[in-house]
């Protein structure tokens, strides 16, 4: 596969085994993919098809046991965990299904958090900034206990783009909210990929969700079975 300057990430014959009980386990075959800056990418199939462990791996939250996966022209095999966070720190948003907020910190605070690490000064205004483009400028000092489902994932989008990432990974973005709450979130995902050009990779067992996005490719027993445009 040739790489050109639009492509942000891409995969080349990427594999994941894990040795169990009754011997070695392919969960990842032989994947190849390029996603290019801006797109909108939704990766579906059954449940243990491999479209989480390969969404792990784009992210480089994982080690591929072979292949290569390139991040912005870096290839992450050649860094080393440190190095493989910073660039995570710096390029890429994450958001779960299970919204992972610190209870212990307000909506501010979680939005203000990677900033933080960073040792940003603008922390705190920018986290305001977010949050009042997700629709929570009166919700900045709620704990998520005190905040509706939709509202928790509203702040892990704040988060999630908060710092201007080139890519946002999603992993099941609507599966703990109810229709109607999970099509707000899904409107409020795609305008802010939109507004920021943010390229978007998703997890999703929703046809609807995939069908906003501009292309998808399907898993099937950890291999690519078809790609549509």
């Amino acid at each position: 596969m040739t790489i050109d300057s639009a492509t942000v990430l891409s995969a080349q014959k990427l594999s994941k085994a894990v040795d169990g009980p009754d011997g070695r386990l392919t969960i990842l075959d032989d994947v190849t993919l390029a996603v290019e800056r801006g797109a909108s990418l939704a990766i579906v199939g059954a449940s243990g098809s491999g479209k989480t462990t390969l969404l792990g791996l784009l992210a480089g939250l994982d080690r591929p046991t072979a292949g290569a996966v390139t991040m912005a022209g870096q290839r992450l095999d050649t860094l080393d965990e440190e190095a493989r966070a910073r660039l995570r720190r710096r390029l890429v948003g994450f958001v779960f299904q299970s919204f992972h907020l610190l209870p212990a910190l307000s909506a501010e605070e979680n939005v203000m958090l990677p900033l933080e690490l960073e040792g940003r000064d603008d922390a705190r205004q920018r986290a305001q900034a977010v949050l009042g483009d997700v629709g929570l400028a009166k919700r900045l000092h709620h704990y998520p206990h005190q905040l509706s489902g939709g509202e928790q994932q509203r702040v892990a989008l704040a988060r999630a783009f908060v710092h201007g990432p080139e890519l946002l990974f999603a992993d099941e973005p609507t599966g703990n909210l109810d229709q109607r709450t999970g099509a707000a979130v899904t409107d409020l995902l795609f305008a802010l990929n939109r507004e920021h050009a943010t390229t978007l990779v998703l997890v999703t067992h929703d046809p609807k969700l995939a069908a906003r996005c501009a292309r998808t490719v399907h898993m099937r027993d950890g291999r690519l079975a078809e790609a549509a445009a």
